[in-house]
């Protein structure tokens, strides 16, 4: 999972791979945000806080190369969707959906996130600016109720998260796009408790207690 690609497309020109369904644009975005992968550490993290069940189907927005669907899919067995804007992140999704044999588990699409349905999953990851967490909330909003929302260091102002865990990342996953290797990762139960404004800071200091 990177960051969110967020730009206009041209029309859709769709593909079927070994099972793994993916819309391709034949007119190259504009992207406004660089790709930065999630550690595979902090992946295994937030599905671990996702208390993921069976039945569960698993959204994330901005996938990048795919790591969070391949590992959702090889470790719980769960169907799970990845939806980027860049073509160039979709292929790396699609071999990396290819290469680890999960294509009857995973899919891969070429969309824009804030035009999609995404009432069909119970367990959504992201890791998007605060901006674009909060632009979101109308559709998480929709989720069943239970459903779990997982952010990699982004909050999500005016949602109070249910649980907040800081990790750091030793070894070949400190990437020199962070300015270090700490991480948060946030978390919100559908419905979730709706935030006053003013008390973010709180919140958080609290939630991240031992």
């Amino acid at each position: 999972m990177g960051w969110l690609m967020v730009a206009g497309a041209g029309a859709p020109l769709w593909a079927e791979t070994d099972g793994a369904a993916v819309g391709v644009e034949e007119e190259k975005p504009k992207l406004d945000v660089q790709f930065v992968p999630t550690p595979q550490a902090v992946v295994d993290k937030m599905l671990s806080m996702a208390e993921i069940r069976p039945g569960d189907v698993l959204y994330d927005l901005g996938c990048g190369d795919g790591r969070i669907v391949v590992t959702a899919a090889r470790r719980y067995g769960i169907k799970a969707m990845g939806f980027d804007l860049d073509p160039k992140r979709v292929e790396e999704s699609l071999a990396n959906v290819k290469s680890n044999g999960v294509e009857h588990l995973v899919t891969i699409r070429q969309a824009d996130v804030f035009t999609l349905d995404l009432t069909p999953a119970s367990v959504v990851t992201l890791y998007l600016l605060p901006s674009l967490n909060v632009k979101l909330m109308p559709q998480l909003e929709k989720l069943k109720p239970g459903s779990r929302i997982l952010s990699h260091d982004f909050d999500m102002k005016g949602a109070k998260p249910i649980q907040i865990e800081s990790m750091t990342v030793e070894g070949e996953e400190v990437f020199e796009d962070y300015e270090d290797n700490h991480h948060t990762i946030y978390k919100w139960l559908v419905p979730w408790e709706k935030e006053a404004e003013g008390d973010e800071e709180a919140t958080r200091q609290d939630t991240s207690q031992p």
